[in-house]
């Protein structure tokens, strides 16, 4: 626990080029505990068929977790809410799945950095008030034309509906889309935010 709390202080201290303090990483689910979370890269089973975290922690600039978090609570109206497959992600890792897939469109390359890796980039899913993960156009990481945003061959009207549900309430809250991934929402001050390489928290390991 100990270490944890160091590397949470080390990503806290980061500064900005313009040398401001960066804001923190934080857990999402402190800030609005129902949103549920199932890391797809804390198993094996996803595109990469590699676990590339030790932990089912997601965690978020401060100010990207408080969106989501509106995000959730205009969802939770509609008797839905937000599951999330992946946040922050070190770059580190980002280096590690472009090893495995270098070149793709569907990968920022770990030289220019990803989203993700300024912990302002959320995939997320549809799930019902009992968080049972609603029908959508692909599963997490489908690299195909039918990942794409507004896709509709090969994508069943209800999955469409969905999709248009979950995309309606973020962009709302001021997230923007990524037009080859369905799931994927970026924050649009995503570049205030430093690329960060500290392993998440190793505490909501399975």
């Amino acid at each position: 626990m100990r270490q944890d709390w160091w590397l949470l202080a080390a990503v806290w201290g980061v500064a900005t080029a313009a040398g401001t303090a960066a804001p923190a990483l934080v857990d999402v689910r402190s800030v609005e505990p129902s949103i549920r979370v199932d890391l797809r890269y804390n198993t094996a089973d996803n595109a990469f068929k590699r676990r590339f975290y030790r932990s089912n922690v997601a965690m978020l600039r401060e100010p990207v977790a408080r969106r989501l978090a509106r995000v959730q609570a205009r969802l939770r109206k509609q008797g839905y809410g937000l599951k999330v497959w992946d946040a922050y992600r070190p770059r580190s890792v980002q280096a590690a799945m472009w090893r495995i897939k270098p070149g793709t469109q569907y990968l920022a390359s770990p030289r220019k950095g990803s989203k993700h890796n300024r912990g302002a980039a959320v995939d997320v899913t549809l799930v019902d008030a009992a968080g049972v993960e609603q029908k959508m156009p692909t599963p997490h990481d489908e690299f195909s034309r039918r990942a794409h945003r507004g896709a509709v061959r090969g994508v069943t009207p209800l999955a469409r509906k969905n999709a248009r549900i979950l995309d309606t309430a973020m962009r709302a809250e001021g997230f923007r889309p990524n037009s080859l991934e369905w799931w994927h929402f970026e924050d649009p001050e995503w570049r205030r935010y430093p690329l960060t390489d500290v392993p998440l928290p190793s505490r909501g390991a399975r």
